[in-house]
């Protein structure tokens, strides 16, 4: 029998670690104003990649134990055969191009209307060479994707709604206010971009009851817009 409340509880401290985590990188990307040279960028973006590797693993980890240990249903956490298929992907494939189209139009509009898009965090990871896009690319916007998704989406909704009982849309409007608090590095209108990306990507996850779906949509968003503005070097609203 599952144990929900050991579940809910780990989640609910894994969540404030997070949260805590974001503001520490805030303030570091706060302080990142000051002109730097090409090394100090490189052991900036070499700390941040290992602390997104090293902590968002971590993280995934204690969490993907603690359902295994309490027993929580796979089907509670958007897992199993017949919503892990290449159905699955290509939901997550589609959608992923609407919401990074989608969040680049949004943000455009902002910019254009004065309001604050901080786009700091994401030149302090932008690779240099093809090694450090390969790390990127294979490597941490994957575990990113997974255990932001694993957290806010199957965690926090999927779990507490089949624990508990509790509407799976009002959890999903909760959680995507935690997604969104927890990329405050990205300014103010970062905030309510990413808030609302998340809230679609929760309503997803509520219709299709997939966590493959939304770790694809979450990671071709979070890729594409590394390799088009990063990679290409492309500024819509310039």
């Amino acid at each position: 029998m599952a144990e929900w409340a050991t579940f809910v509880g780990l989640t609910g401290v894994v969540t404030v670690l997070l949260l805590a985590l974001a503001r520490m990188s805030q303030t570091m990307v706060e302080g990142s104003d000051e002109p730097s040279e090409p090394e100090d960028h490189e052991m900036t973006a070499g700390l941040l990649l290992a602390n997104v590797a090293l902590s968002q693993g971590l993280f995934a980890g204690v969490l993907l134990a603690a359902a295994w240990y309490t027993q929580v249903p796979l089907a509670a956490l958007g897992i199993g055969a017949d919503v892990t298929d290449l159905g699955a992907v290509g939901i997550g494939v589609g959608l992923g191009a609407v919401l990074y189209l989608t969040s680049e139009t949004g943000g455009v509009a902002a910019q254009r209307l004065g309001f604050e898009y901080d786009e700091r965090l994401r030149g302090l990871l932008a690779p240099d060479s093809a090694g450090e896009w390969a790390v990127l690319l294979g490597l941490v916007l994957p575990i990113i994707a997974f255990f932001e998704e694993f957290l806010f989406r199957a965690a926090l909704i999927g779990a507490v709604s089949a624990g508990y009982g509790v509407s799976p849309w009002l959890l999903a409007v909760a959680s995507s206010a935690l997604f969104a608090l927890g990329h405050g590095a990205q300014g103010r209108t970062g905030i309510v971009v990413t808030g609302a990306l998340g809230l679609v990507l929760a309503g997803a996850f509520v219709l299709t009851g997939s966590l493959l779906a939304v770790i694809v949509a979450h990671y071709v968003v979070n890729a594409l817009e590394f390799v088009v503005h990063e990679g290409l070097g492309v500024d819509w609203a310039g």
